[in-house]
């Protein structure tokens, strides 16, 4: 078995930011294994250790030397691969291109079959590790990449990185892989934590190397994220039932702020949970890092969660410095609060005829204008009562009044929460603080809807009136590209109608691009109102389609054109619990209708003539005069699994028919009498589905 030793690749640097930090991390290990897999080494496991001032691979089980090749392959036959003089032919030519061989170099045996072909043969002598590694070691510092961030370049060198480099360990089991890049060279020393273990410290091989760290005050990230948790939960124990707030984002930063974290409590005044707590814990979060925490009964209390990196036993002097920094922020904000509640909200109205909404669309104002009349209109389609509709109006008036706010200036994540507090402190009502504060949801896949219709309405008015406006401009997203995020409100639309099932997609649809046209904005109607209804429909189908509905249901229920969202979902759902109980009958009934769809004339109509009928024509009339009624009476009282029971009923007549009937008769009266019958047949299921999508045989 060949020998093997562990390989360790650090490369130490100044303090990187904890994005690009994260982002190399996750390049480092793949680099590092194509680059093995390249050269030819066997390897093990390629584990990836980072901190803010190092990034670090670990291979396990490295081969010291990669192993001698020696291969041969068969080529064509000799008497194809050179011609009568002797002189390879494209065949031999071909061969040995392919294989990194000299025509010249290619022999001639006879194989075991008894014939005789051409061979290559390679020998490819075995290479020493260390070499490899070597320079494998400068290609994969030089191949890290640092999307969205400016590298560095340092001294007179021109070689760059995230942050300037300051040492680089590179080892094969105990032994210094020697690895340059720009002026600095490897060595078997890193570097501990700044303050706690400054200077080099020896690793005598790659398996010491965590430890070596441990002992120099510094942990792996996962060794980091772990001791931050413990601290963070004993926390919340000494509080009896605290709740500290770590989002994901900000606890995977703080995690790379740090090398060997400690977990400390501050406090700030009282005075500052006057503030609407959505600032307070933003500005904490965002501007400072620091984890809020909350009472057992989910109220911000004064105290919140510092990381810190420095020696623990100034721990005081960090804490007295983080509460000097947060005071200031938290003034900052609370000033900003204090003075918004000074002007009324419609001072904030009148100044979105400042901001621009988009270019060709107008104002914020004006998109405010828009709104109020469409989320009207969704109130009133909704069942709402004439106090419910003004409900809807007046908060769709106000949603955006605290754009233009300080607070939100300054913290623009709080867009709407803002909102619903100034309105609050105005008098406002209840449902329409709440539809303010909530209009932007649902922001994303799986995020929660408005919690009141009110708050429904406005959203609907708010996504829709978007969604309008870019496809009146002709802008609509296309591939990958989607720069007003339409995708995501139509989504958001659809889920929300889906829970008022009176509403009207289409007619919503034709009232917001008749606002726009009522404000001037230039655009065909129809062309415009079609190409908004499409795209609906295909937002439909791909949530049916994750709803798990089959795609030829969808197809048959898409080709009635219903976009509304309820009711698409209930049509699709009720043919496919039909389909699934009765599938023979379904896909009978299926081929039938697509042979009735394919032989029936429209522009003969469907008026037949009850003289010229026999008996299993008369039992298919009969049968598609009650399926018609039957029909019509289901979808009036939205009983969509009573439609398609009733189209069930036409299986066995459109059966006798066309077994015991010839459509195309050579009497042209007889002949064109039947095939009214059949558009007659195929016009009971215009309203409910496409039956024909359902057959196997379309």
């Amino acid at each position: 078995m060949a020998e093997t030793r562990d390989f360790l690749l650090e490369i130490g640097c100044e303090e990187m930011p904890s994005a690009p930090l994260m982002n190399a991390a996750q390049q480092l290990g793949g680099l590092v294994a194509k680059g093995l897999d390249a050269a030819g080494l066997s390897h093990g496991e390629v584990r990836v250790i980072s901190t803010p001032r190092r990034l670090a691979a670990l291979v396990a089980d490295v081969a010291v030397a990669t192993d001698e090749v020696h291969e041969v392959r068969r080529g064509p036959k000799a008497a194809i691969a050179f011609d009568e003089s002797g002189q390879p032919t494209k065949a031999a030519l071909g061969f040995a291109r392919k294989l990194g061989a000299d025509a010249a170099s290619l022999v001639r045996r006879v194989d075991s079959d008894g014939n005789e072909y051409v061979f290559a043969e390679r020998n490819v002598p075995s290479r020493p590790a260390a070499p490899i590694l070597s320079e494998l070691g400068a290609e994969v510092i030089g191949g890290l990449q640092w999307p969205n961030y400016r590298s560095q370049r340092w001294g007179s060198e021109h070689a760059t990185f995230v942050r300037p480099i300051r040492w680089i360990c590179a080892l094969l089991g105990t032994e210094v892989v020697p690895v340059t890049y720009a002026d600095v060279t490897s060595g078997n020393t890193t570097r501990g934590h700044r303050v706690l273990a400054p200077g080099d410290h020896v690793v005598s091989s790659p398996a010491d190397y965590e430890a070596t760290l441990e002992r120099a005050f510094v942990l792996s990230a996962e060794r980091r994220a772990e001791k931050i948790r413990v601290g963070i939960a004993e926390v919340e124990r000494q509080r009896g039932g605290a709740h500290v707030d770590t989002p994901k984002k900000i606890f995977d930063e703080v995690v790379n702020l740090c090398e060997w974290p400690t977990v400390l409590v501050g406090t700030f005044d009282e005075s500052f949970l006057e503030v609407p707590h959505e600032i307070i814990c933003e500005s904490m979060l965002s501007n400072q890092r620091y984890f809020p925490i909350y009472d057992a009964a989910g109220e911000l209390t004064r105290e919140f969660i510092v990381v810190s990196n420095a020696d623990p036993r100034v721990s005081d002097t960090v804490v007295s410095g983080n509460e000097r920094v947060v005071r200031a922020r938290l003034d900052d904000a609370k000033f900003f609060y204090d003075e918004d509640l000074k002007r009324p909200m419609e001072e904030f109205v009148e100044r979105l005829g400042t901001v621009t909404f988009q270019e060709r669309l107008g104002t914020v104002l004006q998109k405010v204008e828009r709104m109020e009349g469409l989320a009207a209109a969704v109130a009133r389609q909704a069942g709402e009562s004439e106090a419910g509709v003004a409900a809807a109006a007046r908060a769709a008036h106000l949603a955006k009044a605290d754009l233009v706010s300080q607070a939100v200036v300054e913290f623009t994540n709080q867009q709407g929460v803002m909102g619903g507090y100034y309105a609050a402190a105005a008098g406002e009502a209840p449902e329409v603080c709440d539809a303010i504060r909530e209009h932007y949801r649902p922001r994303f896949a799986g995020d929660e809807l408005p919690s009141g219709v009110c708050g429904r309405c406005v959203a609907v008015a708010d996504k829709l009136d978007t969604v309008c406006g870019i496809f009146a401009i002709d802008e609509p997203p296309t591939g990958s590209s989607d720069p007003y995020a339409v995708r995501r409100a139509a989504i958001g639309i659809i889920a929300m109608l889906r829970t008022m099932p009176g509403t009207d997609l289409r007619q919503l649809v034709g009232l917001s691009l008749g606002a726009y046209q009522a404000q001037g904005l230039e655009f065909d109607l129809e062309s415009v109102a079609c190409a908004v209804v499409r795209f609906f429909q295909g937002r439909l189908v791909g949530i049916a389609r994750d709803e798990g509905l089959r795609p030829d249901t969808i197809e048959a229920v898409s080709a009635v054109g219903v976009i509304d969202p309820t009711e698409f979902m209930a049509r699709a759902h009720a043919l496919e619990d039909a389909r699934s109980q009765s599938p023979e009958l379904f896909e009978d009934l299926a081929v039938a209708y697509a042979r009735a769809a394919h032989l029936g004339d429209p522009e003969l109509g469907s008026e037949v003539d009850a003289a010229l009928l026999g008996p299993a024509e008369k039992s298919l009339f009969d049968a598609c005069e009650q399926g018609r009624v039957c029909v019509d009476e289901a979808l009036g009282r939205d009983d969509y699994a009573g439609a398609v029971t009733a189209l069930a009923e036409l299986r066995a007549p459109i059966d006798r028919f066309f077994d015991d009937v010839l459509v195309m008769d050579e009497d042209t009266a007889v002949r064109e009498n039947r095939l009214r019958l059949l558009n007659r047949f195929v016009s009971v299921f215009a309203g409910v589905a496409d039956i024909g999508a359902l057959s196997k045989k379309k």
